[in-house]
């Protein structure tokens, strides 16, 4: 089969080597064999292509954690499913492995392309947003990012939960999206100073949930503009800066810095990541979540589309299509 290999760690573009000729994976106890549909493509992917990830799987592996695929063989032959890939098997390939256990059923509202993007950014948003900072109708959430693929998922949320939506992007193109997304109100960080914008849009008061993927100075211009009782989800930081808050002006400010590891619901949780899943895909029935796809992209494409997440190049989701 095709498929991508890294056999030495690096950027993408550099260490990325597509195989003509690679061996199907064989699945072990509790996997399956899928025919990968569609493969989203997410930060990690390069992180992880560059050992900087806290999953590092033996060299070499096939990269791609993130698909929508179809099982190959055995008693669930031609079942749709989502999930994550079993890496080293990994989805940017032909074939590749899922847990049999934690794959869930495609929505059939969505395509291929859509559901493969549907798991990580989706039960992430709303993970964080209702488990972890327990957003509330007429609430003002401000996402950063918010034209990226975990951005998007949480503004599409945001509105479902009936808040009020402040969205931080950086040029004219995620400004748009942004828009179209339904965002109440978008600034670009490019022109404008958010933390300045967030206070006029609230009248002093401040956002009540930030949904912080970025980390740096976005989350340090965050904790200015954060309303008394507020809350500040950390989910990621793609800026490549781990902030070091000072905890006496969380204090004084009283507000809450909360942490989501989606990933650690699958393990200590798997109800609740099914029940998500659940909940996602009646929304995604209704029409109220649809991933923003900005490209679909062939086989051959894996290791640039991987470079554009990487360098904040991509609007909502790559995914490549085997």
């Amino acid at each position: 089969m095709r498929a991508w290999q890294i056999a030495e760690l690096g950027a993408p573009l550099d260490v990325m080597k597509l195989a003509e000729d690679a061996d199907r994976p064989v699945p072990g106890e509790g996997q399956l064999l899928v025919r990968v549909r569609a493969a989203a493509v997410n930060f990690p992917d390069a992180l992880m292509a560059a050992g900087l990830y806290q999953v590092r799987p033996p060299l070499p592996y096939t990269p791609g954690v993130e698909l929508c695929g179809e099982v190959a063989e055995g008693p669930r032959a031609g079942e749709r499913l989502i999930g994550t890939a079993e890496l080293p098997a990994g989805a940017f390939a032909e074939y590749a492995l899922m847990n049999a256990a934690t794959a869930l059923p495609a929505p059939d509202s969505l395509d291929d392309a859509e559901a493969a993007a549907l798991l990580i950014a989706y039960q992430t948003a709303r993970f964080a947003l209702h488990r972890r900072a327990r957003l509330a109708a007429g609430e003002t959430l401000l996402v950063h990012a918010a034209a990226g693929g975990v951005g998007s998922a949480a503004v599409q949320l945001g509105k479902a939960a009936g808040a009020f939506v402040i969205t931080v992007v950086g040029g004219a193109e995620k400004a748009d999206a942004a828009r179209k997304l339904g965002a109440d109100l978008v600034i670009d960080r490019k022109s404008e100073d958010f933390v300045a914008a967030v206070r006029t849009a609230t009248a002093g008061r401040g956002a009540d949930v930030v949904f912080d993927p970025v980390g740096g100075s976005a989350y340090t211009g965050s904790t200015k503009c954060v309303a008394f009782e507020g809350r500040i989800v950390v989910v990621g930081f793609a800026s490549g800066e781990i902030p070091a808050p000072p905890l006496g002006h969380a204090l004084v400010k009283n507000y809450s810095v909360l942490g989501l590891h989606w990933g650690l619901y699958v393990a200590k949780d798997p109800v609740a990541v099914r029940d998500c899943h659940d909940a996602l895909t009646a929304l995604a029935d209704t029409g109220v979540v649809r991933p923003l796809i900005s490209d679909r992209v062939p086989l051959s494409g894996a290791a640039e589309a991987v470079h554009r997440v990487a360098t904040g190049a991509s609007t909502g989701r790559i995914v490549v299509l085997p």
